[in-house]
């Protein structure tokens, strides 16, 4: 077993799926288990850790390595997951097998908090014995990224006078430094119809029937906008569709959800007003458009602040692919780069593992992204840039 093998089997053995909204159910579960095991792992290696709690029961576990310059290097990763329905494996066994660590959260996003937590102990090994890191390390395992960002966001007030030279998000990035990442904008629309007997269907005015000249305008119209050169375009697509009362009822509503992805200069609640007039026009009286029930902003980090150039070096002298890349994916980053702290997402894994029935990470990866960024932060110049 690798050295993040038995740490990670550890963190995907503790559930933390997300309760979106609803009540932590059981004791020793959720994000406050998982944030306890991160503080007391660290602690144990010399790391001052403490839980923040954000919202009841919910903390963030934030640990610090203090360094020569009084400014950090932020390391941030989620605790929470996603649901485990429909998985194939054990969703907490942690079960290794080829050099993969299987079960929910391995690559989204614990697979990356024990790189973090396993390059931290380093640099806080090395700090003890007299060559502390050129800027202080601040680990953070954050509540809530899977649903309404709330542990970021809490992570940010704490941060409030901090001065932070940059981030690292970790996510599952196939160890490639992403600079640049989608928004998004998500609303509902309803068409309105009148319902009647299905037996006279002429006496009615069939809503199903007019959200399909909604959803069809959707596939064919693509949002009017330059691709960006990491992202590629802006997407927007059908994500769930309610309608009809019975077998034998004309129904009189129909609703969709609308997932549009932005791309960095765009203001997602902009996106949504032009989305709005758009689709009310194309059946005038018969369409509403909701206010937007998420929003989120895209990544655009300069490729040449300090972290992502770090990063990127250090991915060059490994023999990795040292370019900066977009993900099509949100995260945390955009939330930190939006309070003016230069944020990359990297880490193990592949988006194509995240949420999936056999959800799965190669453990070493792992333990290279954890060298990776023990380099990183090495290789930090209180100047500003890389030494």
């Amino acid at each position: 077993m690798t050295r993040s093998g038995e740490l990670l089997k550890d963190l995907v053995g503790i559930a933390s799926v997300n309760p979106r909204g609803g009540p932590v159910v059981g004791r020793g579960l959720g994000e406050a288990a998982v944030a306890a095991y991160v503080g007391d792992w660290l602690a144990a290696r010399g790391v001052r850790a403490e839980l923040r709690e954000v919202l009841p029961g919910r903390p963030n576990v934030v640990a610090t390595v203090p360094g020569r310059d009084p400014r950090i290097v932020l390391l941030e990763s989620h605790l929470d997951t996603v649901e485990t329905g429909g998985m194939t494996v054990d969703p907490f066994a942690g079960t290794i097998r080829d050099g993969r660590l299987y079960g929910r959260g391995a690559c989204d996003a614990k697979g990356p908090l024990a790189a973090f937590m396993l390059a931290t102990a380093e640099l806080a090994e090395a700090s003890a014995a007299g060559e502390p890191p050129p800027f202080g390390v601040v680990l953070a395992g954050v509540m809530d990224e899977e649903h309404a960002y709330q542990g970021v966001l809490g992570l940010l007030s704490d941060l409030d006078g901090e001065s932070v030279a940059g981030a690292v998000v970790g996510e599952p990035t196939d160890l490639v430094a992403a600079v640049a990442h989608k928004g998004c904008v998500r609303y509902t629309v309803r068409t309105l119809g009148t319902a009647g007997h299905s037996s006279r269907p002429d006496e009615a005015v069939n809503a199903v029937t007019l959200m399909s000249r909604v959803i069809d305008h959707l596939d064919r119209a693509s949002p009017d906008v330059p691709a960006h050169p990491l992202l590629g375009p802006a997407t927007r697509c059908v994500t769930r569709v309610r309608g009809g009362e019975g077998p034998n009822t004309v129904p009189g509503r129909c609703e969709i959800d609308v997932d549009r992805r932005t791309l960095p200069g765009e203001e997602p609640l902009d996106v949504w007003r032009k989305d709005k007039e758009e689709l009310t026009a194309l059946i005038p009286g018969r369409v509403e458009v909701d206010e937007p029930f998420t929003v989120d902003y895209a990544l655009d980090t300069p490729a040449a602040s300090p972290v992502p150039a770090a990063l990127c070096g250090a991915l060059a002298a490994a023999g990795r692919d040292a370019s900066v890349h977009g993900m099509p994916f949100g995260t945390d980053a955009s939330k930190l780069a939006r309070a003016g702290i230069p944020s990359v997402v990297f880490g193990p894994g592949s988006v194509a593992d995240a949420h999936a029935a056999d959800e799965s990470v190669a453990l070493a990866d792992v333990d290279l992204a954890a060298r990776l960024i023990v380099e990183t932060v090495r290789s930090m110049s209180i100047g500003g840039g890389r030494g």
